[in-house]
């Protein structure tokens, strides 16, 4: 049996293009390149149908190792806590002060950005600081 070597993170949301610019900021991802024959993606956007007009949104990691994140137009809105949430690494490998010091100036970054800081969690001799934040559209994920 042959193994599974990529995979994508699939986004349900309101505005595909907006949630997806806004991950592109938090992750260093980009915009990949339009279809062959569009010199943008509002050239392709208004080739569709209407209905299917910025349904969808992707972007990838420009270093090709981490996962492409999709973002697609539900017509519900979030109403429950995500079963599954990225956790952004930015304090991996610090302790203490210092990746707490890592995790808030990151926090301030994406808060600027449109995110909301949920609440801080610090470290208990167990677990090392985290930070829980919700995108612009109240998807949860962590700052670890």
């Amino acid at each position: 049996m042959a193994s599974i070597k990529q995979f994508q993170v699939t986004f349900d949301c309101a505005e595909p293009e907006r949630v997806a610019r806004f991950w592109c900021e938090v992750l260093g991802y980009v915009v990949p390149p339009p279809p062959e024959g569009f010199a943008t993606w509002g050239d392709f956007d208004r080739s569709l149908p209407s209905e299917q007009q910025g349904a969808a949104f992707a972007c990838i990691d420009p270093s090709g190792v981490g996962p492409r994140l999709f973002f697609q137009r539900v017509p519900e809105g979030k109403v429950v806590k995500n079963r599954v949430h990225l956790d952004v690494r930015v304090g991996t490998g610090l302790v203490g002060e210092e990746r707490l010091a890592a995790l808030e100036a990151e926090c301030a970054r994406l808060v600027a950005l449109g995110a909301v800081h949920v609440r801080t969690l610090h470290a208990d001799g167990v677990n090392e600081s985290c930070i829980p934040m919700q995108d612009i559209e109240g998807n949860e994920f962590c700052l670890d």
